[in-house]
């Protein structure tokens, strides 16, 4: 039977959609998860996937159209079907596409059999799973519930935040009643799809319903859209006492407010929210003056003095006692140790190390720092020298298929950043058409969000090659594990004074040790040396990075 599927509502201020892309045709047979089209929001282009299985029999809004949400955007059914009645505007005889109460980024359409489940939800309930809210994402851990049983809930609320293997992310409700059931708790992991929670109507008897939930199996589920940039971005220190903030000192503010806010250049720590349990919304940030900055920053370094002595204690072991304790692994641990772990198991790793001199690179770097609101650090210059190689030796620049080798041809380098539950790789996109300058703003402003959990997941996405620094802690010499599907990882240690030769000579100088950890499935020894050769003569001379 032939199903509507309408424009969804895939942000909290979305009011209509572009279609930018038609992937299907009228006609093209369609498979549940095949990407329909792309959407042009007010924040970004999104794939839209289907939830439906059949045939596409027409398109409602073509591409390049713009309609509001809700409009019919494409019909699916059986080949052949008659769909004129739906055209004049009937009730579809299937369940109609995701509303804007249930997102159709995530909320799943049901078929016949589903339906008669969700019939025998009591009116006006709403089931709410675990939402997919990153392309690689399979489970979700929640970090904090911001709502309790009996709370009411409003549309655009922010219910949970929600831990990926990518970021921490705020999750938000797009129905509107009372919470009635918690079916995650706080610090617990569950697949995508599970039961996450019930609204409804306060009062409402759901007996029962927890019990007989199988994921996917409600029409009446809903879950967040897919997630945007802006709803990576959980908010950095904390605050003052007049903005909210959650139990891990995130700032709430709704993603629009983020996305002006980092327009305007202010920070979500300074400006007071007049939303919801204080959460910043639109209009404080076009109403933020000044003025309110500088009460703001003046109290701000008393707020930081207050909460610094809720630092963990020390643990006290009794002499002779044999202590142990757990710490749960983050989502992220989980991740991180899965990805490794395979990487290292199915690339079989070789590593080569070389030496080089960093004199004058010393010199260039103090050179250009002397340029006034100009900052350049070593690690930005191997970056740099890196892109060029690449393009030089694209062998390295590739990734490993089975029944093929992908040579990148363009080189998007993914940074290795230390964060406080591991380790994360934002990614500068196209760094070899980057200046020095650009790389090391985008570098700081990269680090400084992903320490803070600011980082949205299509900023860690799309790496061709990694490089690793712990130079700065000291560390002259390491290897590192390759961040698949790269082929390869350069590691840099510090730079060290020591006697060197030169000229026959011995005399002091500047030297930094460079490993690089290839995949030898995609680089032969040879063309890796001859990388390391080529990022050599880039990093010692570094006026040939100009040329």
């Amino acid at each position: 039977m032939a199903i509507k599927v309408t424009m969804p509502r895939l942000s909290d201020t979305m009011t209509e959609g572009t279609v930018a892309t038609w992937l299907k045709k009228v006609g093209d047979k369609v498979s549940e998860g095949d990407i329909l089209a792309e959407i042009e929001t007010d924040k970004a282009t999104m794939e839209f996937e289907s939830f439906n299985e059949g045939t596409l029999l027409h398109i409602g809004i073509q591409a390049g159209e713009t309609a509001p949400v809700d409009s019919l955007l494409a019909i699916i059914g059986n080949e052949g079907e008659d769909i004129s009645a739906l055209l004049a505007g009937g009730d579809a005889p299937a369940a109609e596409a995701p509303k804007a109460d249930a997102p159709a980024a995530e909320a799943k359409t049901e078929t016949a059999a589903p339906a008669k489940a969700a019939t025998e939800l009591p009116k006006g309930v709403v089931v709410v799973t675990m939402p997919r809210l990153s392309d690689t994402m399979t489970e979700g851990t929640v970090a904090t519930w911001l709502k309790k049983v009996g709370d009411a809930v409003a549309e655009g609320d922010i219910l949970a935040e929600i831990e990926t293997d990518k970021a921490t992310m705020e999750f938000e409700s797009f129905n509107a009643g009372t919470l009635l059931y918690i079916g995650i708790q706080e610090g617990s992991t569950a697949p995508v799809d599970s039961l996450l929670a019930i609204i409804g109507p306060a009062g409402t008897d759901i007996s029962g319903i927890a019990e007989n939930y199988t994921a996917g199996g409600g029409a009446s589920t809903a879950s967040a859209p897919a997630a945007t940039e802006e709803k990576a971005a959980p908010a950095a220190e904390k605050a003052p006492e007049a903005v909210a903030e959650t139990s891990n000192g995130r700032i709430l503010a709704s993603p629009l407010a983020k996305k002006i806010a980092s327009d305007k250049g202010i920070q979500l720590s300074q400006v007071k929210g007049s939303g919801e349990n204080g959460r910043i919304v639109k209009s404080d940030i076009e109403n933020f003056t000044p003025s309110a900055q500088a009460q703001t920053a003046s109290s701000a370094p008393a707020a930081k003095q207050e909460t610094a002595p809720s630092s963990a204690p020390k643990v006290f072991v009794p002499a002779g006692e044999v202590y142990t304790e757990e710490i749960k692994n983050s989502q992220m641990r989980k991740i991180i140790a899965k990805r490794l772990s395979e990487s290292l198991f199915t690339a079989p790793h070789y590593n080569l190390v070389i030496e080089v001199s960093m004199d004058e690179a010393m010199q260039a770097r103090a050179a250009i720092n002397s340029v006034p609101d100009t900052k350049v650090s070593f690690n930005d210059m191997v970056i740099k020298a890196c892109a060029l190689a690449l393009k030089k030796h694209p062998k390295i620049n590739s990734t490993w298929k089975e029944d093929a080798i992908i040579i990148n041809h363009h080189v998007n380098i993914g940074v290795a950043v230390a964060v406080e539950d591991g380790l994360v790789v934002p990614v500068l996109k196209f760094t070899d058409a980057m200046s020095l300058s650009q790389i090391g703003g985008s570098v700081r402003d990269l680090a400084g969000r992903a320490k803070n959990k600011k980082l949205g997941p299509q900023e860690m996405e799309g790496s061709t090659f990694t490089v690793s620094n712990l130079g700065m802690f000291g560390i002259t010499e390491f290897n590192s594990i390759i961040n698949q599907p790269n082929s390869a990882i350069l590691s840099v240690g510090a730079i060290v004074e020591k006697p060197v030769v030169k000229n026959g000579q011995i005399v002091v100088g500047n030297t930094m040790m460079l490993s690089l950890a290839c995949d030898h499935r995609t680089i032969d020894g040879a063309t890796g040396a001859q990388f390391l050769q080529t990022l050599k003569q880039y990093i010692e001379s570094p006026v040939t990075m100009l040329a």
